[in-house]
């Protein structure tokens, strides 16, 4: 008995082999499904480690306040600037919140952001593309972000026409490797270039605030260049003691919301509630993502049961043969069962490797970092599996309820 089972289990596995082209075609929904889900995944994955990365970065204790209303919009404005995902802040702070959260009790750092709109000309020409901002000299040390020449603004600057750049900044304004002491005009006026930041980590859902490419300058600069009307997008702030920043946290909302008349048309975020949000918005769009992926894994099941179905039809009279011969119809099914799961199964492993090959060259040629975890190839290759197993069960079925004389006669 064990000998007519290995049989069947070869004439099974014989079959898959002996039409390796029309098997392979097959096979390419399987494919295309399974390395579609691990890709998602994975870079979804990636990201959420990446933004987590950066959170912490900053120390679980930053504050920080913006204002409320987030409105997806896809165009750059003086009142629109990007933040995480896309999501774009409209409205601003004003210097009664920048005080609110500089007096609020427990505070040690603080440090407002302003955007100021306008075209840079350095030695290399005009520089539209990063973001000039208004900040005071706490927020290096709220960023955790070294220097990589010169110093960042102090207190002596208030007031100076002085700037720190990024460093893709740096290299599009000057032609120099070290542009300190170098100038630049803006709105007129003539700035000097102070210090050189290190390079930001990448901000993988927010191109638009990606401080390499950004100028900053003394926030009471923004504010005189603008008549006082450079939007004040975001305040930082860090308190003595991490462990009382969500006592801290609540102390500047009370009272920013004294000084807005009771209203809560802003938001004051510890970074635990950075990382659910970005998260949250990770986690919803690989769900989507996947699940359109996961629709290739049942057009591959399709494509499945249709093969095993001609399958059926051309070898009638081998089953026809083997019955004769004794074989019973549950042999005859899990032939045929072995056929379609072996299918299924092949075509999701090319896809795990075919992923992480992917993967490879995301890592290599992309700022992207997906991370393919164990448990999402196990699900992907089990579901691809399970698959074969369901779409396989109808031509196997009908191959072993085939009458034995019928079957001979079939041409």
């Amino acid at each position: 008995m064990k000998s007519l089972t290995r049989g069947h289990l070869k004439a099974g596995l014989d079959s898959v082999r002996g039409a390796k082209m029309r098997n392979f075609w097959t096979m390419l929904g399987i494919i295309i499904g399974v390395t579609s889900v691990i890709t998602v995944v994975s870079i979804g994955e990636g990201v959420k480690q990446q933004v987590n990365g950066q959170v912490h970065h900053l120390g679980k204790d930053l504050i920080t306040v913006q204002p409320a209303e987030l409105n997806p919009k896809t165009s750059f404005s003086s009142d629109s600037i990007g933040s995480l995902a896309g999501l774009r802040i409209t409205g601003s702070l004003s210097q009664r919140d920048v005080d609110v959260v500089t007096t609020t009790k427990g505070v040690a750092l603080t440090a407002p952001l302003s955007a100021v709109t306008g075209t840079v000309h350095g030695d290399k020409g005009n520089y539209n593309n990063g973001l000039i901002m208004g900040t005071t000299a706490d927020l290096s040390n709220l960023l955790n972000q070294s220097m990589a020449y010169g110093v960042f603004l102090s207190d002596d600057d208030i007031g100076q026409n002085v700037a720190v750049l990024g460093s893709q900044a740096a290299k599009a304004l000057f032609d120099v490797d070290v542009p300190l002491g170098h100038s630049f005009t803006f709105h007129g006026q003539t700035f000097i270039v102070h210090g050189i930041f290190n390079d930001f980590s990448d901000t993988p859902l927010s191109a638009e605030d990606d401080f390499n490419n950004a100028i900053f300058i003394p926030y009471d600069v923004s504010e005189s260049l603008t008549n006082n009307t450079a939007p004040t997008y975001q305040i930082l702030a860090r308190p003595n003691n991490p462990a009382q920043a969500k006592l801290v946290a609540t102390s500047i909302t009370n009272g920013i919301s004294k000084v807005h008349g009771g209203n809560h048309d802003f938001s004051v975020l510890q970074q635990n509630q950075n990382v659910a949000n970005s998260s949250g918005i990770v986690n919803l769009l690989t769900r989507l993502i996947a699940g359109v992926a996961a629709i290739s894994l049942l057009v591959g099941g399709v494509g499945i049961m249709n093969v095993m179905l001609v399958s059926v039809a051309e070898r009638m009279h081998e089953i026809g043969i083997r019955k004769a011969v004794g074989a019973t119809d549950r042999q005859i099914l899990s032939q045929f069962m072995i056929e379609a799961s072996t299918l299924s199964l092949t075509g999701g492993v090319i896809g795990v490797i075919l992923a992480y090959i992917i993967e490879f060259f995301l890592r290599a040629y992309t700022d992207l970092q997906p991370i393919i975890t164990w448990q999402i190839v196990l699900l992907a290759t089990g579901v691809s599996l399970a698959v074969g197993i369901i779409f396989g069960t109808i031509p196997a079925v009908k191959a072993a309820r085939k009458a034995p004389i019928e079957a001979l006669r079939s041409e």
